[in-house]
């Protein structure tokens, strides 16, 4: 059972800040993975009332609180219009509805879990985090920024592109963590796939030697799959052994590069 010192709802984000610097204090989130802890922490600091739990569209970007559920972007019209459907694929498979109504973009994003569906996707995206105290950076950026700098992360920005946007991903049951996760977008002709549950977080591979340049073809996604194959890095834990993992990952991007092949 975790335990709190004193319970905050931050009436700024100067304040919410300010009160994260202290390593025992914890910014809450939805709370759903937090509450699986053990231990004692000072102050659980409550964003509720800073108005996060918005999602802002503009001509060029959402603009996506950290607030806002996993269930608000999965019903989401515009955004699954923008990712052909990718947003709702890549959540409805967490836990179910009641938890995906409590769970917040800003916890899945903030914690950088390997298992997290919501971070492969935004880095296939091309996202970007707004943190309060470090600005504006991508999400693939914001994976290898350091955890011991602590800081708030205000809002998710996607921006508005023609890119187009498959998501998958391979769980031993419907609700279950994923053993693996792959996300793959084209943006002018320029491919990347993001490959996660590895079971480290997800990792982004580019289309270095322009394979799918051509057009794809069940010959380009094969080949494309073996240069992937060769760069990928996979571990092993309860879900599956980094063997499995590896023929799993050739399985999912083939199929994602074939399907990314008929989205129009």
């Amino acid at each position: 059972m975790l335990s709190f010192n004193q319970y905050v709802r931050a009436q700024s984000l100067e304040e919410a800040y300010e009160l994260c610097q202290k390593r025992s204090n914890v910014v809450l989130g939805g709370m759903l993975w937090l509450k699986m802890q053990n231990g004692s922490r000072g102050t659980a600091i409550d964003l509720c009332d800073l108005g996060l739990d918005q999602i802002e569209e503009t001509p060029e970007e959402y603009r996506i609180g950290a607030m806002v559920s996993l269930r608000t972007l999965e019903m989401h019209d515009g955004l699954n219009t923008l990712t052909q459907g990718s947003m709702a694929e890549a959540v409805k498979h967490i836990v179910g509805v009641q938890f995906r109504n409590v769970a917040t973009i800003g916890g899945s994003i903030y914690g950088r879990f390997g298992f997290s569906d919501v971070l492969t996707l935004f880095m296939a995206l091309d996202a970007n985090v707004e943190l309060y105290h470090a600005g504006v950076m991508s999400v693939k950026e914001f994976a290898d920024f350091p955890r011991k700098t602590r800081d708030i992360l205000v809002r998710v920005i996607v921006p508005k592109t023609a890119r187009k946007t498959v998501y998958l991903t391979m769980r031993n049951t419907e609700t279950d963590f994923p053993v693996l996760t792959c996300a793959l977008s084209c943006l002018n002709g320029q491919y990347t796939c993001v490959v996660g549950a590895r079971p480290m977080k997800a990792a982004v591979y580019e289309d270095e030697k322009q394979i799918l340049s051509e057009g794809i073809t069940p010959e380009s996604a094969m080949a494309f799959v073996e240069d992937i194959a060769s760069r990928a890095e996979f571990g092993s834990n309860l879900r599956g052994g980094a063997d499995y993992r590896e023929k799993i990952c050739g399985v999912l991007v083939r199929r994602a590069v074939l399907a990314l092949g008929e989205v129009s």
